[in-house]
């Protein structure tokens, strides 16, 4: 049976009350469904026509608004994550008057995020304007030079770098060597570095014996300017410290004035005599000088010196270096100590300086007693404690002067300038707290 046609009119009336509207300038598809008051007595083989009782409905129709739909995000499960079978909303578009309401709270809420991201923006802005501000600080110190300006406020950098006591030394140190006329060693002058802090890279040079190529870099300067200013400062030093304070022996009657209690029974001793050896290079100048330079005591190639040491434990005498092979009779008669010994005075000595033949008329010694019989009597143990209660102390200024590193070994390059190191060191020792305290609760 064929299908009968359906009028426009129907169709327009259709695509209001189905699921699915159609657009006017489309024809009906097989989706299109009619209404069953349009079939004469409801029978569809009569096919479907306007009534006449209805023409005044469908003439008065008013199309109604068109409401736009707004999709809501879809809602997962509490459960668990989104997955295909969550729900989506749609919400339609409510009247002028509300819109106009939501939009004023939807304008609040923006701007009270807007004013809170900005509080947040605010705040990370300071953070990072601190953190820069560290950073500036930390890489300011970094790259800053050491100087005597930064560590004189801390006794403890002082003593570490210096091995003196405090800063209060240094200064007075300073004060010494001010005033003088400085005629650098290698003929030029040493100007964007302080006096305060050449007489530091002298002192760290000493006393840590630092490579060139690192107090170079701590101060900012080359390894010709540090040679420049430490060769010179040494013998600024030199002349005086060790000219000026060491020069001469103090007398007896001068020892007597803070003498130890265990120098009771030494009470005319002038001076505390010892030797010492410091490592150097082997030296490849001639074999008459390397076999002069080898110690048989120590077992390796050393320059030896002669110490003298008061009864308080102050450092008052400083031989020339001589080779490692001489013996302490020989040093201590061409070191020229024995010609600043009076009459009446006593030194105190190790049982290897036998030296009494070659001492000044009426100058003692006294030496531990040796062993001529198959056991010491009591009065030889008793003579032996009691001078080596007195004599230790040489030993201990002896090891004060060995912590400055540079004299762990003396290299070739140095050894012309080995006697002037050795004797400044000798002489800052005592810039240092008294070796003995009962000396220092004296003081």
């Amino acid at each position: 049976m064929k299908t009968p046609e359906i009028p426009k009119m129907l169709i327009f009336m259709s695509s209001i009350y189905t699921l699915c509207p159609l657009r006017r300038d489309v024809e009906p598809g097989p989706g299109a469904r009619i209404c069953s008051c349009h079939f004469r007595n409801g029978d569809k083989k009569n096919g479907p026509e306007i009534l006449d009782h209805r023409k005044n409905a469908f003439s008065n129709f008013q199309s109604p608004e068109k409401r736009k739909r707004t999709k809501i995000a879809c809602h997962s499960d509490d459960n668990g994550p989104s997955t295909s079978t969550s729900t989506c909303s749609t919400i339609t578009q409510t009247p002028s008057s509300e819109i106009v309401e939501l939009n004023i709270l939807d304008l609040k809420n923006q701007l009270l995020q807007s004013s809170q991201t900005n509080k947040c923006l605010e705040a990370e802005i300071l953070l990072l304007r601190k953190e820069n501000e560290q950073l500036k600080l930390k890489m300011s110190s970094i790259s800053e030079c050491l100087s005597y300006e930064l560590i004189s406020s801390n006794d403890e950098l002082i003593k570490l770098y210096t091995g003196l006591p405090n800063s209060k030394i240094f200064d007075l140190l300073m004060v010494i060597c001010e005033n003088i006329e400085i005629n650098y060693y290698l003929k030029w002058k040493v100007e964007n570095i302080s006096m305060h802090d050449q007489l530091l890279i002298t002192l760290m040079k000493l006393r840590l014996n630092l490579p060139h190529v690192d107090l170079g870099q701590r101060f900012k300067c080359s390894q010709a300017t540090i040679t420049n200013i430490f060769m010179t400062w040494i013998h600024i030093l030199y002349e005086n410290i060790f000219l000026v304070f060491m020069s001469k022996i103090p007398s007896k009657n001068k020892n007597k004035l803070c003498l130890p209690n265990s120098f009771s029974t030494f009470t005319n001793c002038r001076i505390i005599l010892d030797c010492t050896e410091i490592k150097t290079d082997t030296t490849r100048v001639s074999m008459v000088t390397q076999k002069a330079t080898f110690s048989s005591y120590k077992h390796y190639h050393t320059l030896k010196t002669l110490i003298g040491v008061a009864p308080n434990g102050v450092v008052t005498f400083v031989s020339d270096f001589f080779p490692g092979s001489t013996s302490d009779k020989t040093i201590t008669l061409k070191s020229g100590v024995l010609s600043q010994l009076e009459p009446g005075d006593l030194i105190l000595a190790d049982k290897g300086f036998l030296i009494r033949d070659i001492l000044p008329p009426n100058v003692y010694l006294n030496i531990p007693p040796f062993l001529d019989t198959p056991q010491f009597t009591p009065e030889q143990v008793l003579l032996t404690e009691t001078i080596a209660k007195a004599r230790i102390h040489v030993e201990r200024a002896i090891q004060r002067i060995k912590c400055y590193r540079i004299l762990d070994h003396i290299p070739t390059s140095l050894l012309s300038q080995a006697d002037y190191v050795f004797k400044v060191v000798a002489s800052l020792t005592n810039f240092q707290y008294p070796l003995i305290k009962e000396i220092q609760n004296k003081m």
